[in-house]
């Protein structure tokens, strides 16, 4: 069977790109450093997850992180929950958030330590990866608030997550900035090798398999599959959402043109509320960003 001309190339130019082979056979070995998930997360999830465990006992392990115990409280006041009283101490966010859902957000305000670098480019990138992956969790979460059906704690942490694979990459980079030849190695060893790093770490992670979902189809939109819409699909289009202004959009697809855009519709999303969310909701999602940084 004959290879065409553009596969030809796109081999050729993987064969020299010394990010890619390095990762790849890292990958292929098992030895590429993949990133672990926050202590305190980890403390955290394990504390929730135990049978026996109360929100007393719970909240004494949150607490021992006063920034989290904090930014806990600031979420259980913010509009995704407000109530008639404001909330003052940790057991209260804990009873009024749920402790699924304080699951998800602790996880998401602990991710930020995973996003670091030591060289000044690849620093850069990571802040920028950083900015990218928590404005699409805020996204994610207001949309998520608007649809039947969705956790906005859950669709906030998929968010954070969908581009987790790139992390590696540029870890390995910023330990061998000799390696990248031109900036387009880093773009196409992104794009070949992002989802199957990314599913690596959730592994290692135990994360719930519709979070691999996230991974794998965060950008593809046409995909269109028989299921109920789920957190892949707020996902994607809240990526959508997220390059208004900073990317041309007549390269991207039309949000109502998407497989996954008419699921969600289906749960009351129309074309004028999906569009309009970022005025609409830029308070709530503003307020979330500050919460993740």
């Amino acid at each position: 069977m004959s290879t065409s001309p553009d596969t030809t190339a796109i081999a050729s130019s993987l064969a020299k790109n010394q990010l890619y082979l390095d990762c790849y056979k890292s990958m292929q070995k098992d030895k590429l450093q993949l990133p672990t998930i926050p202590d305190v997360a980890f403390k955290i999830r394990r504390a929730i997850n135990d049978q026996t465990a109360n929100n007393a006992k719970i909240a004494r392990v949150v607490q021992i992180d006063p920034a989290i115990t904090a930014r806990l409280i600031r979420i259980a006041n913010s509009p995704l929950y407000r109530g008639r009283r404001k909330i003052e101490s940790c057991p209260e966010a804990l009873t009024r958030i749920g402790l699924k859902a304080a699951q998800d957000i602790i996880t998401s305000f602990a991710m930020k330590a995973v996003f670091q670098a030591k060289t000044p480019a690849i620093r850069k990138k990571m802040t920028d990866l950083w900015a990218h992956s928590s404005y699409v969790a805020a996204i994610s979460a207001v949309l998520a608030h608007k649809i039947p059906g969705f956790d906005p704690d859950k669709a906030m942490l998929a968010g954070l997550i969908h581009d987790i694979g790139v992390v590696p990459i540029l870890t390995h980079a910023d330990k061998r900035p000799e390696i990248i030849d031109n900036p387009k190695d880093l773009v196409e060893t992104v794009r070949k090798l992002r989802v199957d790093i990314g599913l690596q770490i959730l592994r290692k992670w135990d994360f719930p398999q519709d979070f691999e979902d996230v991974i794998i189809n965060a950008e593809n939109w046409y995909r269109d599959n028989d299921g109920p819409p789920d957190y892949a699909d707020i996902v994607m289009i809240s990526q959508l959402h997220s390059f208004i202004g900073k990317i041309d959009i007549k390269k991207m697809p039309k949000i109502d043109q998407l497989p996954a855009f008419r699921k969600l519709a289906s749960g009351g999303l129309t074309i004028d509320a999906s569009i309009g969310i970022l005025d609409m909701a830029k308070e709530e999602i503003e307020q979330i960003r500050l919460m993740l940084h």
